[in-house]
This record gives C-alpha cells, structure tokens and sequence, in this order.
C-alpha cells in the first residue's frame, strides 16, 4: 500500500548532508557517467525533462550575460532516442529508493514509446499515471489537427510501498458556493454526502437510534463508519436527517474543513511562463516553479534526497531547495550549469562555496569542462564520446572499425525512411551527419581528405570535424571540397566547445 497522509506536508526544515551521497552539487557532463557512481536506492524522488524528440530550434539568451547559443533537440530519430535515454532510465531506476519515485517529462513526439521503455525498465504495475500539464494556450492556426498544447508526465514507483502526500486543489469562493450549497444558521456551508458504506461491510450492519428519536436501518452495504463514530457525528450536529420517514441518514461535510479537491492527472491550473513572467530566464524549455513543487510535495519529505539529471535551468534544484529537500542537479552544458548556478544564488539565496557546503550549507559545482591541457592527456577514445556528447551527438558503440566515423548527429530536419530495405518500427532515419575527431594539436590535409572520402562514400551532405586545431592547407582545402562538390565540413575546435562558440561557428 503507498503510504498516505491526510495532513498537509510538514514545514520545510534546513536539509543535512546524505550519509550516502553527496548532495546540493552540480555536475556538468554526461549523467549516464555520473549516475554510474551513484549507490543503489539513494534517491527519493527522480524527475527528467530530457531534451524532447521535436523539431524545435531554439535561440536562447543567458541572463544578464545576453550570451546567444543555438538550442537544439537533436534526436529525430525515435529509435536514437530511445536508446538514448533507455540506459539513463536504467540508471535511474537503480538509483531509486523502494519507496521513491520517477517521473518523466515528454511531449507528444515520443511519448508512446517512452510509456513502453518505462514499462520495460520498472514494470507495468509500477505505473501509477499519465499526467497531463497543458503547457501552452490554443494554437490560433493548426492545419488540419488538434493543437497539441500539453506535455505528458508519466509516474512511476519503485514499489508498492512509495512515499505519497495527498495535493489539493484549494476551491474557489465560486465553487464553494456551488460544491455546498447549504447553511447552518450560523452561516457555515455544507453538502450532503452519503453514509453508505461503497463495499458490503457485514460489521457495520446496525441499527442507529439518533438524536432525533428516530431508529435508522443500515444500508445494504452497511454504514460507511462504525457506531462510535456516528454517534460523534450526531452530538456534533453532523447529521443531515430525512424529511421522510423512508428517506436515508445523510452526513454533512463543511467547506470550512475540507482541504480542497484531490488533484487529479489533468493540469490545466499552473500556467506556462509568460514573456513577462518573474521566474523566466529565457531558458527555452524552462518549466514553472509551481509543476515542480507539486510533484516534489506530492512525492518527497524535508530532507529526502531529489535528483534531476536533465536539470536545464535548474527549475527542480530551485523547488527542492525552496522545500527543505536535499538535491542532485546534472547537465551536460556548462552554460546550463552557470545558470543554475547563478539561479541558486539568486533565488534560494545560497553561496556557492567549498568551505559552506562542506558545513552542509552552500552548493558546489563540479566536472565544469576540462582545460584543453587535460583533453590532450585523456585516452583517445575517452576523448573522442566527450567530443561527440559535447556536439549533441550519439558516439559510436564500437570502438574500433568505425569507418573514419567516431559518431552521428541526427538532425532536427529528418524524416523517416521510405523505401528501401525493411527497417522495423524503430528504425533510425535516414538523414544523419558523420563526426570525425582527432586529439591531434593541428589537424592536416591528408586528415580532411580521408575525411571527404567518407562524406563521399556516405552519401552525406555536411559532416563535423573536431579537433584542437587546423593548419592552413587544410582549412584551404575544406574550402576547396565544398566549393566542388556542395558537401560542407564543419571544422570545430575544442576551445569553440570549452568556450562555447559552436553557436557562432554554425550560423
């Protein structure tokens, strides 16, 4: 049985360190690696917003910095990206406690197929719901459609046995009005509910002889609670009795008493963030304060460990913070994690400190990217997936027989295959771009020519290059290539990512 509670969440009390793990860090980099050094069952409560599978670009602008930096969800492909994200939810769910809970934030791309890999990973009976947020307003113009404006959050359990505190939605005064239509002469409103037991109860078949002077008969099912308590409804006046003699023994429930409607799957009362909303930081897929603290209430304790491994802007570090909940934040973007950063610091009013955090206050920052010193000691390999993770692509599996091709970007203008051999359901999309990188300090000629013979051999219209540098002849003959044959080659440098200028190189 999930454990209940009727009253509102504690008051939040400062948080102290995990025995287990550290908390209120930050890492930058790839959370599959980061999630690898994590102990099983440490965390409380999971929730992702990865990156979704849509064809969005996005132009961000970084706080007060202004820093422009193109935003893009890469992964067009369903089966890249379910494959993708498949051993992160495996990660995930090995870190999760048995009473925690996952909850995973996606939209209508894929949706479908991350129901069934999350089926696959925690068990069909551990699926609790698909929570519907309508994130956006009425589309004026949809084509022949409906307007897709709400995201999905599926939720998930560890077990059976999960931490649940019970959300309500506080009523309006109109709906006061409405829900409990009644008066007591003193002005209280109430409505009339039934003390019909929904199961046949046999132990709570008995006679009641009330206030009133009147003998009551059970239900058929029986009453819906026991003698001693209705007899502390009838001397409390609770009791709503019959104006005919045939008539059945109502109890009255008091707006002044309840704690609202129980929040169903359905969201449509937390708004998306406006232009001119306070919290926004121009983050492209940056969710309310507000969805975040609901899951959190709903599904933690103060002190219970959160961890977001998408963490973005930091939405959900900000929330657990506000809710005396301890926190994991990773992200792959060094720019992402300077905005939370500076968020933290701003909003919760946290110091980023060694020294603090160490005293279990403050918050750290760790793995913010390597120095090109420390790139060119790292194992070939080691640094060829940092490289293809840092352009948003998918590394190869294999490391060697690669083909001239360490990994893929799949960009956001493919379509599916439509000819050709029988691919499956899942199959990848046609249209992908080849990444080459050499940990070499000046890359040559003879390197952009073997290059060329791929995009060649592949049929592919532009491919990325990465490396520390390029000499002139070779950068002369990227020119050459695609002035001949129209295929382009991005020629990157490790300082374009370690000082973020990928943007400004591909506009």
């Amino acid at each position: 049985m999930a454990r209940k509670s009727d009253k509102a969440p504690r008051k939040a009390e400062p948080g102290k360190p995990s025995p287990l793990v550290d908390t209120r860090v930050i890492y930058c980099g790839d959370n599959l690696a980061q999630l690898k050094k994590l102990p099983d069952g440490c965390i409380d409560l999971v929730y992702i917003d990865p990156p979704f599978n849509s064809n969005r670009n996005y132009e961000v602008f970084w706080g007060e910095t202004r820093e422009k930096r193109a935003f893009e969800d890469r992964h067009a492909s369903t089966q890249a990206y379910i494959e993708f994200m498949r051993p992160r939810c495996v990660e995930l769910a090995r870190v999760l406690k048995k009473t925690g809970s996952f909850y995973y934030h996606c939209d209508w791309h894929a949706s479908h197929y991350v129901k069934v890999m999350l089926d696959q990973i925690f068990g069909e009976e551990r699926f609790r719901c698909e929570i519907v947020w309508k994130r956006t307003f009425a589309h004026g113009n949809v084509g022949r459609n409906f307007g897709n404006i709400a995201d999905s959050i599926f939720f998930c359990t560890a077990s059976d046995d999960y931490t649940w505190n019970q959300p309500y939605q506080q009523l309006t005064p109109e709906e006061i009005v409405d829900k409990y239509p009644h008066k007591d002469p003193n002005g209280r409103r109430w409505q009339s509910v039934t003390l019909r037991n929904p199961g046949i109860r046999p132990n709570l078949h008995y006679a009641y002889k009330a206030s009133n002077g009147v003998t009551y008969q059970p239900h058929p099912n029986g009453w819906s609670c026991n003698l001693e308590r209705m007899k502390k409804y009838d001397q409390e006046g609770r009791l709503q009795f019959p104006a005919k003699a045939n008539g059945a023994l109502r109890l009255k429930m008091y707006a002044d008493e309840s704690q609202g409607e129980r929040f169903q799957n359905v969201w449509i009362d937390i708004p998306p963030i406006g232009a001119k909303a306070a919290e926004r930081l121009g983050y492209p897929t940056q969710k309310p304060l507000a969805l975040l603290e609901r899951i959190i209430k709903a599904s933690s304790n103060a002190n219970d460990i959160v961890l977001d491994a998408f963490c973005g802007c930091g939405t959900a570090l900000v929330a657990a913070e506000n809710l005396g909940r301890q926190w994991i934040g990773i992200d792959i973007s060094p720019t992402a994690c300077r905005v939370m950063a500076k968020r933290l610091r701003d909003v919760c009013h946290l110091r980023e400190d060694e020294k603090l955090w160490r005293a279990g206050r403050g918050f750290v920052v760790r793995d913010l990217p390597w120095t090109e010193e420390q790139l060119r000691k790292i194992p070939p390999f080691e640094f060829e997936n940092w490289a293809v993770i840092a352009l948003g692509g998918i590394p190869n599996k294999a490391q060697v027989g690669d083909h001239g091709i360490d990994g893929r970007i799949y960009p956001i203008s493919s379509l599916p295959r439509k000819s050709g051999e029988a691919v499956g359901e899942l199959a990848f999309m046609d249209v992908w771009y080849p990444i080459q990188v050499k940990q070499k300090d000046k890359v040559g000629r003879p390197d952009i020519d073997s290059f060329e013979a791929v995009l060649t051999r592949e049929k592919r219209t532009t491919g990325f290059f990465l490396a520390f540098d390029y000499s002139s002849d070779a950068l002369t003959e990227i020119d050459a290539f695609f002035r001949s044959s129209g295929i382009m080659i991005r020629a990157l440098t490790v300082k374009d990512i370690l000082e973020e200028h990928i943007a400004r190189k591909l506009a």
